[in-house]
């Protein structure tokens, strides 16, 4: 059953992001999303809850689920997933704008919050970039790649998608990253590239990807607009 619901929510979703639905239409009733994907009234209501829930719709008494246009996007972080694969399965406009390429030490901070054990001083290349969604400058990335993995990142390979070099180009195979949220006052940095105000604060990812051997690679932290960062997590009590 909920392969069935969890189906017909992604089609649902699909459809929105390519403009079958859009902001202000209302979706199918329930009744007719059963009769059209040959399921139980019940499953077509959890597949609407779903996409309540994910901020995609909001159900309006005595009328039906009306699309409306999501505040914030929702970035996974328990899952591996690179921003481009990202963008891919949510339909969104975004262009990356790449600041800063070049040879640069790795820092202790903040990685080794995450990681102790680590050294910092080796020998990387820094990626620098400002997503920009849907127009709006929304996430700072500041990544450090070590050269002892990937001796060189073109300005191309930077301004396109690091995550495809990796695996496409190099056959690399990236098996987990471990995860640090934190919430941080905006710096000068920030500010200027995200447009945000003195007294702003930004919603901070820290991570340190691994390879399947357990090597330790690239180093990341986002700095993320607040006003457009949603955490979305999944938990289950054992």
């Amino acid at each position: 059953m909920a392969g069935k619901y969890q189906h017909i929510a992604n089609d649902l979703a699909h459809r929105i992001n390519h403009g079958e639905f859009n902001v202000g239409d209302m979706l199918p009733s329930e009744n007719q999303l059963a009769t059209h994907y040959k399921v139980s009234r019940e499953t077509a209501r959890k597949a609407l809850a779903k996409l309540t829930d994910e901020g995609r719709i909001q159900k309006m008494m005595g009328k039906g689920s009306i699309v409306i246009k999501p505040a914030r996007y929702t970035l996974p972080v328990s899952h591996l997933v690179s921003y481009t694969e990202f963008l891919k399965d949510n339909g969104i406009d975004s262009e990356n704008h790449v600041f800063a390429l070049e040879d640069a030490p790795l820092p202790a901070m903040p990685f080794q919050d995450i990681d102790p054990s680590l050294t910092p001083g080796q020998k990387c290349t820094y990626v620098g970039r400002v997503r920009i969604i849907n127009k709006l400058p929304s996430i700072v990335d500041h990544d450090f790649i070590l050269k002892s993995v990937v001796p060189d990142i073109s300005h191309a390979t930077a301004q396109a998608s690091l995550y495809n070099y990796f695996e496409d180009d190099l056959g690399l195979t990236i098996a987990y990253s471990p995860k640090q949220i934190t919430v941080e006052p905006a710096n000068a940095q920030d500010q200027e590239l995200l447009g945000l105000c003195e007294g702003s604060y930004v919603a901070v990812t820290t991570s340190i990807a691994h390879l399947a051997d357990t090597t330790a690679f690239q180093f990341s932290q986002s700095r993320h607009r607040a006003d457009k960062f949603k955490y979305q997590d999944f938990a289950r009590r054992k």
